[in-house]
């Protein structure tokens, strides 16, 4: 009988490669929210600046706004999914998820209403989230 390859864990790994544990995956997610945030705050600074030089109209500009939505909730489900290894689909629709609700969340607290996301709240969150998920999926 041949000789069987064994592979041998260090203490503290897992056997999923690149799989997280729940406080490293908490600390990684949060990281994953703010550097989504600030990407969102580079891109809608960008498109102020096209509104501004270029006079954009209503409707392109939150059709730029939903495209920018779905760019980061995409690329952070991509990023968390290839951290986590296994999963990768339930752990790009949470990065999804979490991305919309900070999102309401601030919404809430400038305009003491979820005005600016409430007439497409479904369809925001939808977007968020399969992007996310979508992301998660193809890392």
């Amino acid at each position: 009988m041949g000789k069987m390859g064994t592979v041998r864990m260090r203490k503290g790994e897992s056997g999923a490669a690149g799989s997280m544990r729940s406080s490293e995956g908490l600390i990684f997610m949060l990281k994953g929210l703010i550097i989504s945030y600030i990407l969102t705050a580079g891109l809608l600074l960008l498109l102020a600046l096209f509104l501004y030089r270029f006079g954009l109209q209503e409707k392109a500009v939150n059709i730029c706004i939903i495209l920018i939505y779905i760019i980061v909730t995409f690329l952070a489900g991509f990023t968390v999914g290839k951290r986590a290894g296994s999963r990768r689909f339930l752990w790009g629709l949470l990065m999804g998820v979490l991305y919309f609700g900070v999102l309401a969340l601030v919404s809430l607290a400038v305009n003491h209403s979820l005005q600016d996301i409430a007439t497409n709240f479904a369809t925001v969150f939808m977007l968020c989230a399969g992007s996310g998920m979508l992301g998660g999926m193809v890392s």
